[in-house]
């Protein structure tokens, strides 16, 4: 009988192979069981290739290990089969490792279909060398190489089914299964190896035309190492592009949880908006369709909360509202809504088993609003008033609902307030009037009934004109021309404010622009804006899209807001204005002296300008206190640096008394009315005619 020898550091090198294709199969397994779809398919066949590849390597390189004291070679065409048998087995290791389950049965099913195929495959590899005679092999070792395939194949099976799910230290518990797996393969070859017998006189058919040796094991070492390389750094990667991905996908979820509360619900108390509750009433009206019952909606106004607004100030304001959210939510049962739609309006909707449960409901709110709040080591009294309109019965849509529910809510004001009334057809005429001119209003946005008329501004010392104030006026199909407070409020109530708002905003920009371009270059042009405006996310950019749309100089614009307004959320307004300041624009403080301020706000403000209320300038001449507020108004503005505007000026004696205390500029009917800009400019042009004269 051949004795044969072994190279051993070939058979290190296939125990090497064996343990690397080994974490190729558990790392791939990993990368299937994550992938979708077609990525499924390549990934299995990728695997397939490279495992089997990694597997048949192993088995050929401990071949090429492995002497006898004749020439050897290795037929063609088996050593091939020998591979394509290691490849279609692992693919079928890999296909069964990626189903949802691998129950015991499978298990063992898989083990005998894979022990099978890497057995086929060792013992056709070893047929290639066509030994004459026939290899003989000792049945016990020949069997032993069998069950190790069989267990072999089983453990692991076994072992990338679990580890396929990416968890902590997966890749250290990969790396000691793979070695366990790598020497469980390379034991089933040497025991079929250790199986085989060559009788004395044996000659090998393959040495002359068959592969042989010189060189062939380094050249199959390396392919086989640059194909295992390759699927472990691909499978490396694309673990880190899906983590990535997920951590960006995790990220966008947050970011857009976020944007979605902030969308929905009320910043200052964390209630639903307005947007959400009319949702919800839509939602509780389907539901009322489908499966009959009713609901209320309660309109809840706050009474006497504008004097503790005004005596200590915004930040106690915000936080009574948080508190008053916080107290009736309390009471609330999971599936009703309590909506902040407003400054201190809040909205209940409710779910009624009938319809007079209702009435004890709206008593308790008024009941809970009136027991003293605790806000900052103060005890505060308030009370509310509170409008119910109920489904079905008081309205066919979210909008009229609420509507009437606002309107009963008035009546139980004026009835004395603190208590609470239900809507009835004789609130409906206001109530549709209302609705009519909401709806009208939205009308007048679509069809821009919308224009701008332009109240001039002097300069106090020489009288020369120095810009003007756009005012929005509505020229309805059937009441004519309409004022800015007979619908203001219904715009901001509606947020239809912020496209009127941008309107104006881009027409006084355009006629600006004509000014400008006609030589007025060192005139502004002053917009108001709204609470909601100031507080709109896109203001910044609606203002910088309109200069940069009419190629006007940012200094060109004054936006104009209420001290109320800049006071409101002092923090946040300082963010806002620095913006528009580091643009270029502006900034007037409107009304001032009718709201509450903190100096120490104030003088950070980037503000250019003061703007002295009407009601101050109007009894000038007849009220000494009026006189002293304006005169430290004026005194204020100019310690801070600031120009004075003073609004409202009906009489000489009220021009020249601002004249003289140093006003930078006045405006009022004494000096000029709103026109449409024709005929403002032609006002400009007979007084700059009169100047000249």
């Amino acid at each position: 009988m051949l004795i044969g020898s072994y190279s051993f550091t070939l058979v290190f090198i296939s125990l090497c192979v064996a343990i690397l294709a080994s974490y190729t199969a558990l790392d791939l397994t990993g990368r299937i069981a994550t992938a979708k779809g077609r990525a499924v398919h390549l990934w299995t066949a990728g695997g397939a290739f490279a495992m089997g590849i990694g597997v048949w390597s192993m088995h050929f390189i401990g071949m090429l290990a492995f002497t006898l004291p004749i020439d050897l070679g290795y037929d063609v065409t088996l050593t091939s089969l020998s591979l394509l048998i290691a490849v279609l087995s692992c693919g079928f290791a890999l296909w069964l490792v990626s189903q949802p389950q691998l129950p015991a049965w499978q298990l063992a099913f898989g083990a005998l279909v894979m022990g099978a195929g890497i057995s086929a495959m060792h013992y056709t590899g070893m047929a290639a060398m066509r030994m004459q005679p026939g290899i003989d092999y000792d049945p016990a070792l020949f069997s032993t190489s069998l069950l190790i395939a069989v267990g072999a194949s089983g453990a692991a099976l076994w072992i990338a089914f679990r580890l396929r799910q990416h968890a902590p230290y997966v890749r250290l518990i990969r790396g000691g299964a793979a070695i366990i797996m790598g020497i469980a393969i390379v034991g089933m070859h040497y025991t079929g190896m250790a199986a085989a017998r060559f009788a004395d006189g044996s000659f090998c058919g393959a040495a002359a035309d068959g592969l042989n040796g010189e060189g062939l094991d380094n050249l199959v070492l390396i392919t086989t190492l640059a194909v295992l390389s390759i699927a472990l750094l691909t499978s490396i990667l694309d673990a880190r592009l899906e983590a990535r991905t997920a951590d960006l996908a995790q990220s966008l979820t947050e970011a857009n949880r976020e944007l979605t509360q902030l969308a929905l619900h009320d910043t200052l108390t964390g209630l639903p908006n307005r947007v959400l509750l009319a949702d919800r009433i839509d939602q509780a009206m389907s539901r009322v369709q489908e499966q009959g019952g009713c609901f209320a909606l309660m309109f809840i106004d706050l009474d006497g909360f504008k004097p503790v607004n005004d005596a200590f100030g915004h930040h106690m304001g915000d936080q009574l509202l948080r508190e008053v959210g916080l107290r009736l939510r309390e009471d609330l049962r999971s599936q009703d809504t309590l909506a902040r739609i407003g400054g201190d309006e809040f909205v209940l909707l409710v779910q009624l088993a009938e319809p007079n449960d209702a009435l004890n409901l709206a008593a308790r709110q008024v009941g809970l609003i009136g027991r003293s709040f605790r806000v900052a080591e103060h005890d505060l009294q308030i009370s509310a008033s509170v409008g119910i309109a109920l489904y079905p019965g008081n309205g066919q849509t979210a909008e009229e609902l609420l509507m009437n529910a606002d309107a009963a809510m008035y009546h139980a004001k004026g009835a004395g307030k603190n208590g609470h009334r239900f809507f009835d057809a004789s609130m409906n005429s206001n109530a549709r009037k209302q609705l009519q001119l909401l709806q009208d209003l939205r009308n007048a946005v679509d069809q821009q009934q919308f224009s701008l008329y332009y109240q001039p501004k002097f300069d106090a010392g020489n009288g020369r004109a120095v810009g003007a104030e756009a005012l929005l006026r509505w020229m309805h199909p059937t009441q004519g021309m309409l004022q800015p407070d007979s619908f203001i409020d219904l715009a901001e109530k509606t947020g239809l404010i912020i496209p009127i708002g941008e309107w104006v905003l881009n027409e006084a920009c355009r006629q600006m622009r004509e000014w400008y371009v006609l030589g007025y270059t060192d005139w502004r042009i002053a917009v108001n804006l709204s609470a909601l405006q100031f507080c709109h996310a896109g203001l910044v950019q609606s203002v910088a899209k309109a200069l940069a749309t009419h190629h006007l100089p940012a200094n060109s614009l004054t936006l104009e807001i209420t001290e109320t307004t800049a006071m409101s959320d002092a923090d946040a307004s300082m963010t806002v204005l620095q913006e528009l300041s580091e643009m270029g624009v502006d900034l007037s403080i409107d009304d001032f002296g009718t709201g509450y301020s903190s100096l120490m706000y104030l003088k950070r403000l980037p503000a250019n300008e003061l703007k002295i209320d009407r009601g101050f300038v109007r009894d000038l001449e007849h009220d000494s206190d009026d006189a002293a507020i304006v005169s430290a108004i004026v005194a204020l503005g100019q310690a801070l640096g600031l120009r004075i505007v003073a609004e409202g000026v009906e009489t000489g004696v009220q021009q020249d008394f601002l004249t003289q205390l140093g006003c930078d500029s006045l405006q009022g009917y004494l000096l000029g009315h709103p026109l449409p800009a024709d005929r403002f400019m032609a006002d400009i042009h007979r007084g700059e005619q009169l100047a000249t004269g």
